[in-house]
């Protein structure tokens, strides 16, 4: 599914008083990162994340990876956060996004 940029600025004005709910560190990019960050997709939708001046890695490859590996999408990345969207099932769906 692609976004339009309508859909895109939709969501990240929702995503603008969020907090992030994941931090990645050192380790950057774990197993166990990727499983929260799957269950939080699940149950919000919308999340932003945090990448940590001790991350190697640089904040748009870990959310690229994140994406491809959860099925999300990416809807930016702005210094050191990320916002990934990934649309709910049937029952959990709560962000209906514009045409």
């Amino acid at each position: 599914m692609s976004m339009t940029s309508k859909q895109r600025a939709y969501l990240k004005s929702l995503a603008m008083t969020m907090a992030p709910i994941q931090y990645f560190g050192k380790a950057s990019l774990t197993e166990e990162n990727l499983k929260n960050v799957d269950e939080a997709l699940s149950a919000r939708e919308l999340i932003k994340l945090g990448v940590q001046k001790n991350c190697e890695d640089a904040p748009r490859e870990i959310a690229e990876a994140v994406a491809a590996r959860t099925g999300a999408e990416v809807v930016q990345v702005i210094g050191k956060k990320i916002v990934l969207y990934r649309e709910g099932k049937e029952d959990r769906k709560r962000i209906t996004l514009p045409r």
